[in-house]
């Protein structure tokens, strides 16, 4: 079958080159204010942004309760996070049960907790409702929304539990009762909910010279630093964006080492991860930057030793930055930050969308054959936004891919 699909992809992506020209389409994304240095407690029945709960600038509108035997109910996604303690008193594990952008936010919001209150964890007490225990139209059968409370169940913490959501990435908080807080999301097929896979543009990649430049100042041409199939580093061409976006705020997940390496990427980018095997060898494979765990490896560059040496993940918080950029190289890894990663997101196979890029790639080549750069040549006929071949590769990507293999936050895809 991936056979098959490989096929189709590339048939569909040779006509789309022969047919079109190189362009962008603005991009868009999503994110929340920075969190502050100190937390203004949300007050009783205050609910943040102040707009009704289902309107299109909070959680938005409902859109049809989720039943076991429904179509929809592979949107849901189970959170086994042990940072969280489920109260799942139908013992049924529905309040597990969400869609993966409110599973995303609960994750975040299950740091914060943490972080602003050592050994207390975060409390749900509702997520997704499958007996009709809430009221009609309630985003709750939707698995959009959960009830909160620490774990020490202290009332005097609930302000600032509610105000730790609203900089979580909650769409919409509800300080609704004195026994918990209620947190929703927005549908995970909204334009405003989808965050693609990027850099911020102030990220810095190495050059061949050794010298570091920011991802937003790449220029076609750029030789830098990456890893070949074996996990070797290699110098490697930068090729262009397949998506730039000098202004939109975005949410980025920060990846932090115990060695003290950070890395900052959207949620549904790629992030190499390493399993251990039979051997000493660290195996290396991508997922996504939501989904890595702390206590897992990551592949870091040790300039002293030229290589890439797998270092344990300390800390995962979320931060929002001003402009987002998606550089691809020849390799289709870069390092970032002293980090190795993808250069792909949205699909969660690697290989597959390294594979699917190969008509860009053959169009370097081509082009370095024609046209010999003697320096870096500026990307200036690019302008913002997301480039139309990622566009088409998405579009096929859902039509032939199952959904589980596409990430519910992935990038918004517009008309050109």
């Amino acid at each position: 079958m991936l056979l098959w699909t490989r096929i189709v992809l590339v048939g569909l992506i040779c006509l789309s080159l022969v047919s079109s020209g190189m362009g962008c389409g603005p991009g868009r994304g999503y994110g929340r204010r920075r969190h502050p240095k100190k937390l203004t407690p949300l007050a009783y029945k205050q609910f943040i942004p102040n707009v009704a709960e289902k309107t299109l600038g909070a959680s938005g509108r409902y859109e049809g309760k989720i039943t076991r035997n429904s179509e929809r109910f592979k949107e849901l996604t189970p959170n086994y996070n042990t940072d969280i303690i489920f109260k799942d008193e139908e013992n049924t594990g529905a309040d597990r049960l969400m869609t993966q952008r409110c599973k995303d936010k609960l994750n975040s919001l299950a740091i914060s907790v943490m972080n602003q209150w050592p050994g207390v964890k975060l409390r749900v007490t509702e997520g997704w409702d499958e007996d009709g225990h809430h009221f009609e139209e309630s985003l709750h059968y939707e698995g959009r929304a959960v009830d909160i409370t620490t774990s020490d169940r202290d009332k005097s913490k609930y302000g600032t539990l509610s105000r730790l959501a609203v900089e979580a990435g909650f769409d919409w908080v509800y300080y609704e009762s004195k026994a918990h807080i209620h947190c929703s999301v927005k549908a995970e097929n909204s334009v405003a909910a989808k965050s693609g896979g990027c850099f911020p543009g102030s990220s810095a990649v190495t050059l061949q010279d050794g010298t570091k430049k920011a991802v937003k100042d790449l220029r076609t041409g750029d030789r830098v630093l990456a890893a070949d199939d074996d996990g070797n580093p290699i110098y490697t061409d930068f090729i262009m964006f397949i998506d730039r976006d000098s202004t939109t705020r975005r949410l980025f997940y920060v990846i932090e080492t115990d060695s003290g390496q950070k890395i900052t990427l959207t949620a549904a980018h790629l992030l190499f991860v390493a399993h251990n095997t039979t051997t000493e060898e660290e195996r290396m494979s991508a997922v996504f930057a939501s989904e890595v765990q702390r206590g897992q490896k990551v592949f870091v560059f040790d300039a002293e030793r030229s290589r890439l040496e797998p270092v344990t993940v300390k800390r995962i918080y979320t931060q929002e930055h001003e402009g987002s950029f998606a550089p691809v190289t020849v390799q289709g890894t870069v390092v970032v930050d002293q980090v190795l990663a993808s250069c792909y997101a949205v699909i969660e196979d690697h290989d597959l969308a390294h594979w699917a890029l190969a008509p860009v790639r053959l169009a370097h080549w081509v082009s370095s054959l024609l046209f010999t750069f003697h320096e870096p040549q500026e990307v200036s006929a690019q302008n913002d936004g997301v480039h139309w071949y990622s566009k088409i590769l998405y579009q096929l990507g859902t039509w032939l891919l199952d959904s589980h293999s596409i990430h519910p936050l992935g990038m918004s895809v517009y008309p050109s």
